[in-house]
């Protein structure tokens, strides 16, 4: 792939730790998202740290293998994986937060405390 550059070990040494690089971060971000669904009160704020947590990781993660693929059928799936991801994760998570809604689920008010914990 980096052949017309001249450089092709160059080049090649860059994508792939770029490619690693993206791949970590995106494992990362999801490890950091169960983590916030395990601690995050209620239905409501679990569910966004989840969605969005899983949706960064899931692009980190794909743009990594996309990179190591480079041009060719892979990588065309790649992009179609990409796609319906982006379509049917937030389209899933909205669903979910508007039948708990709707179920009467109510979210977790704290109006006695400040923004520091103090209690007013």
């Amino acid at each position: 792939m980096f052949e017309a550059f001249g450089q092709a070990g160059l080049w090649a040494t860059v994508a792939h730790a770029l490619s690693w690089a993206c791949i970590g971060a995106g494992a990362l971000l999801c490890i950091v998202g169960g983590i916030g669904m395990l601690r995050l009160p209620d239905l409501y704020t679990r569910v966004h740290a989840a969605s969005v947590a899983d949706t960064g990781g899931m692009l980190l993660i794909l743009l990594g293998l996309l990179i190591q693929a480079s041009i060719g059928l892979v990588a065309i799936k790649l992009v179609l994986i990409i796609a319906f991801l982006l379509i049917t994760s937030p389209t899933a998570t909205h669903a979910m937060a508007r039948a708990a809604r709707q179920d009467g689920v109510d979210p977790v008010i704290d109006d006695d405390n400040d923004d520091q914990g103090r209690t007013r």
